[in-house]
């Protein structure tokens, strides 16, 4: 299988209020950058987007590393939040029902395609990739806000 790199980050102006959010996917040295914008979102939303935009992407089953600075994606997998909102009928450990959940249903099955490793990276650091991703979905939603 092909291994791709996969660096994600998403951003909104108010919360919720305008969002963006941006992929970028690196394979033998070839990048591929996806974004977009949403008028009435989360902070939460775009960065679930931005996995599954970047994800949808691919056309065939791969070995992802996916990087992301938002550890509410991160750790849903990397801690199995996951699988415990499965078993738990999308239901969180207090029992109220899990937010998005359209959009981790997508995410599942997408992870069920491909070998993907969750890594977690600080945002608005010294990662470049991180970086550029958080500029541009910001791009993306100040879009938006100039024709509003």
């Amino acid at each position: 299988m092909k291994t791709v790199e996969i660096y994600t980050d998403g951003a909104c102006s108010g919360n919720p209020g305008v969002g963006g959010y941006c992929a970028i996917l690196i394979y033998n040295g070839v990048e591929k950058v996806v974004s977009a914008a949403e008028k009435e979102t989360t902070n939460n939303r775009m960065e679930l987007l931005a996995v599954i935009k970047g994800l949808e992407c691919l056309k065939e089953s791969c070995n992802v590393v996916l990087y992301s600075d938002s550890q509410y994606v991160v750790d849903a997998f990397n801690q199995k939040w996951i699988e415990s909102w499965i078993a738990n009928g999308w239901r969180t450990a207090g029992k109220k029902e899990v937010k998005n959940i359209d959009l981790w249903k997508t995410l599942v099955e997408l992870t069920k395609t491909h070998n993907v490793t969750f890594i977690k990276v600080k945002g608005h650091a010294d990662n470049e990739y991180n970086n550029r991703c958080d500029q541009i979905a910001v791009s993306e939603y100040k879009k938006i806000l100039e024709n509003i």
